[in-house]
């Protein structure tokens, strides 16, 4: 793999630096003073690849808490929320988009995009 700032990244839009939590597999978010946050309000968001390039830079410097960083768009809602940019996105926030067999819970409920 190359080194984050080696990668060529398109920036077209919000982004923010997700991966996931090594000791339990959480989704968590890099946020600007550099620790993760399974809360995605919490996270950095930037709008151009030297600035997602530098998230993932610190975000690959101590891969002892989280693994698999990598830049995913965001949705800057206009109450200044922050909402998933993609259908992945939206999945690793809420949760499947149908009830699995043998659930009672139903499907989570997708925010609009």
């Amino acid at each position: 793999m190359a080194a984050p700032q080696q990668q060529k990244l398109k920036v077209n839009g919000p982004v923010a630096v997700t991966a996931n939590r090594l000791s339990d597999g959480a989704v968590v978010w890099r946020t600007a003073e550099g620790s993760w946050s399974t809360a995605l309000a919490d996270a950095a968001v930037v709008t151009t690849a030297p600035e997602a390039i530098a998230l993932l830079e610190g975000a690959h410097k101590r891969d002892t808490d989280a693994v698999g960083a990598y830049v995913a768009p965001v949705i800057l809602g206009d109450n200044g929320t922050i909402l998933p940019g993609n259908l992945r996105e939206r999945i690793r926030v809420n949760g499947v988009t149908f009830a699995l067999p043998g659930s009672d819970t139903p499907a989570s409920t997708l925010p609009a995009a």
